[in-house]
């Protein structure tokens, strides 16, 4: 291996150069994937509708993600991540802008379903793809840390929004999160440019063809699984984080300790994302999801018994301890038994299979609410959906354990 080849190899000060843009890129794209959550009462007030109608803008913006992982994850396989960044940034900016003169609900919706979802789909899958080609040693923990731009869109966007919309309103603030998103991402997409080596990939490809072999399921097989699993897993998650600010509002506690709480959630969540990445690189992808999945069924279980703001705030953040690992395990297992040159496009797939969960588990509360007039029911069924994935996941853990024994 010659100098320019040690330079940017894995695991180089390159690669971990590299994490730290894409984790500030993520952060950034990702407020398309909040915004929504924050107004949800706010949307409901400026447009007259019920609660399942104010979740619509979330669900829609979900519906455009999860496509956009799909779309993005391809570009990033033909032309780099560069691309991806470039034209999310354009999206995001557009997206709220034309959310910010929506007169209808129905506008309002769209805007976030075709500009502002897509647009947000950047910061996650292209990047985790990317990223997991430029580290091999420690793959899980680089993984973890490129998806927490997510999760540190959720810890640092909610108070900002929440702030917004009290002082300028709902409009200013939608028009201020896309101008944001352009003066940030344009200028960092060149610092992506440089692309793994030949001999990289071709090494990535042995590996994981092996694994498979090991695993004992084709790449198809495999990924029906793990798109049934992460939807089922998402639709639980999605219900304390897609419906606590409103929750709280209806406990009387007010919107801005619901942000508050949705904070600790993502700030916890990061925690858990990171912790996740490291025992990942000791036991494997496959076992660590099996045991967030367990913990996040735990969690969801609590949010029955305990409704007190002082509960709620340790619940809460109980819940963003146990879940945060779970949605980049789906992408660890994709790399470790995934052919690496279309990596972005089946990590795309199955984390748009979360995505989807995400939106059908926010749209489905919503309208178990507005059923009940009560959020236990939700809960419960997110329990359900929770219980379902750990099957899944549990199959296929002892389905690796032969590869883990050898290893």
């Amino acid at each position: 291996m010659n100098a320019q080849d040690a330079r940017y190899a894995p695991d180089s000060a390159y690669a971990w150069t590299r994490l730290a843009l894409a984790l500030l890129v993520g952060t950034v794209a990702c407020v398309g994937s909040w915004s929504a959550v924050v107004v949800v009462t706010t949307v409901q007030q400026e447009f007259g509708v019920t609660r399942a109608g104010a979740s619509l803008p979330y669900t829609c913006a979900m519906l455009g993600f999860g496509i956009g992982n799909i779309v993005m994850g391809r570009l990033a396989d033909r032309f780099g991540v560069v691309w991806p960044i470039v034209l999310g940034a354009l999206l995001l900016c557009g997206g709220y802008a034309l959310a910010s003169i929506s007169s209808t609900l129905w506008q309002f919706a769209l805007a976030h379903a075709f500009l502002i979802g897509l647009g947000a789909s950047t910061g996650f899958s292209p990047l985790i793809a990317d990223l997991s080609h430029w580290f091999r040693r420690y793959r899980g923990l680089a993984v973890v840390f490129g998806a927490s731009g997510s999760y540190l869109a959720g810890m640092v966007w909610p108070q900002l929004i929440n702030w917004g919309v009290e002082t300028h309103g709902l409009r200013a603030t939608h028009l201020g999160l896309g101008i944001a998103a352009l003066v940030v991402m344009l200028p960092l997409a060149p610092l992506f440019r440089r692309r793994p080596s030949a001999a990289s990939m071709a090494a990535a490809e042995a590996t994981s063809a092996g694994a498979r072999g090991d695993l004992g399921l084709s790449p198809n097989q495999l990924q029906f699984l793990l798109i049934v699993a992460g939807f089922c897993c998402c639709v639980a998650m999605s219900m304390p984080q897609v419906h606590i600010v409103a929750y709280c509002s209806d406990l009387g506690y007010g919107v801005a300790r619901g942000a508050e709480m949705l904070t600790v959630m993502m700030a916890l969540g990061i925690v858990s994302r990171v912790g996740s990445g490291f025992v990942a690189d000791r036991i494997g992808g496959t076992a660590t999801l099996a045991l967030s999945s367990l913990m996040q069924g735990m969690a969801l279980f609590l949010y029955l018994w305990f409704d007190g703001l002082s509960s709620l705030f340790v619940v809460t953040g109980i819940f963003g301890l146990f879940q945060g690992g779970i949605v980049p395990m789906y992408a660890i297992i994709v790399r470790d038994y995934m052919p690496p040159r279309e990596a972005g496009v089946r990590i795309g797939v199955v984390m748009s299979a979360t995505i989807f969960g995400m939106a059908f588990g926010g749209w489905v509360s919503g309208l178990i609410f507005d059923a009940t007039s009560s959020y236990r029911f939700a809960f419960l069924n997110g329990l359900v959906w929770n219980l379902v994935n750990l099957a899944i996941v549990c199959w296929l853990m002892l389905k690796a354990r032969p590869k883990l024994a050898a290893a």
